[in-house]
């Protein structure tokens, strides 16, 4: 699988009485078996908030600098797919349970995810070879 793209943004009201504005969306973009498909997280936006909570970065961007960071919001697609690789079929996710939202996060080595964004970040699609060199093995 080639990661072609990450991306992370705030909804905005369409309408004066839609609750969007109290979401945020992550978007993931890779190529499977030659076929373009995207992912697409729909999560609450107050899990922005209090990410320190279950993640180790503690502010918003959570790395990089200037023109190269990343949000945490860019990454919630990405941890999702590399947590669950069977998402890969499926086009968009909903969370909104703060329990299902950080059993995501749960073992996974933040310290990979920089090279994946440097790749993107130089036009790159970055070649995942296995999902599993994302998750932090038991000893």
């Amino acid at each position: 699988m080639k990661i072609i793209q990450c991306a992370g943004y705030e909804l905005e009201k369409a309408k004066s009485n839609t609750s969007e504005d109290f979401f945020n969306r992550s978007e993931i973009t890779f190529v499977e078996d030659g076929v373009e498909k995207t992912l697409h997280v729909l999560y609450l936006r107050y899990f922005d908030q209090i990410f320190q909570e279950f993640v180790p970065f503690k502010e918003d961007p959570v790395f990089g600098e200037g023109d190269k960071s990343v949000y945490f919001k860019e990454i919630v697609a990405l941890v999702c797919l590399l947590k669950n690789p069977g998402l890969r079929n499926q086009k968009r996710i909903y969370l909104n349970s703060k329990q299902d939202f950080v059993a995501y996060f749960r073992d996974i080595d933040y310290t990979k995810l920089p090279e994946i964004f440097n790749a993107l970040k130089e036009q790159r699609p970055y070649e995942l070879r296995s999902p599993l060199q994302f998750i932090v093995q038991p000893n």
